[in-house]
């Protein structure tokens, strides 16, 4: 976006949109082509799309805005509460991921390795984090299966496609790509390489748990935006791993034929 280019993040962007708007609202000027290009940008954006305010998608420019807001709300202070109350979802969303600088490389890789089916599924939980966690923790299981099964795949590698859960594919790809714990005499890579074994059946775990693949009775807890967040990233981590994993252990076998 040209016309913000002195805003280098998207929690920036949101913090500027979320002042025009209150400056608009109580007295002050809003500029039109900035509240445009602002609004565009996070509509169009999966992640940001359903965090952002309601009424910002219902008012597509600053004049419908203050028809809105004006009858709404008649003090400043009223309002001003409305915005930042509107805003904080998306506010917080971003300023956590902010802290994720992994999170790139892992959309770059998934991207790369299936764009329509791991990095569809990818994307969906990382919108869900903060709106939906329990859409978010399925998702983020979802993904990871969907990894395992494309690298049995490639490899010829049989399982069940009814029965086996992701700790049982897991299992099977690891130690197709020689990373389970028994295949290794170190003992820091055998620490290391159970604890993604063990990160893996608790995803299955919180996903059958706390997800929303089953039903729930009335006192199943409820996971909170920081649980899904810990299971995405978790999820995007070994993916990460076993992916690039398989891509260099196929790229040797490639020289090694040649």
């Amino acid at each position: 976006m040209e016309e913000f280019t002195e805003l280098e993040t998207d929690f920036e962007r949101a913090q500027y949109l979320q002042n025009l708007l209150i400056n608009h609202a109580t007295g002050g000027f809003g500029d039109q082509t900035h509240y445009a290009a602002l609004r565009e940008y996070f509509l169009t954006n999966p992640q940001t799309k359903q965090l952002t305010p309601r009424w910002i998608r219902t008012n597509r420019d600053l004049s419908q805005f203050w028809q809105f807001i004006k009858f709404e709300f008649r003090s400043y202070a009223e309002r001003r509460q409305f915005i930042w109350s509107g805003f904080e979802p998306l506010l917080q969303f971003l300023e956590t991921r902010q802290r994720l600088p992994a999170e790139e490389a892992i959309s770059g890789t998934l991207q790369r390795f299936d764009a329509d089916g791991v990095h569809f599924a990818w994307s969906k939980a990382l919108e869900r984090q903060a709106a939906d966690p329990e859409g978010a923790i399925t998702s983020a299981r979802t993904m990871l299966e969907s990894v395992c099964k494309h690298i049995l795949d490639d490899l010829a590698i049989g399982y069940s496609e009814k029965s086996a859960d992701i700790g049982d594919l897991y299992k099977l790809t690891s130690r197709a790509l020689s990373l389970s714990p028994d295949q290794h005499s170190e003992e820091v890579f055998k620490q290391i390489l159970g604890g993604c074994a063990s990160v893996v059946n608790g995803l299955g775990s919180l996903r059958n748990r706390l997800g929303d693949a089953h039903g729930k009775g009335r006192s199943t807890p409820k996971p909170a935006p920081r649980h899904a967040e810990l299971a995405v990233n978790l999820a995007g981590a070994v993916a990460l791993f076993l992916i690039e994993t398989y891509e260099a252990r196929r790229t040797l076998s490639s020289r090694a034929d040649g």
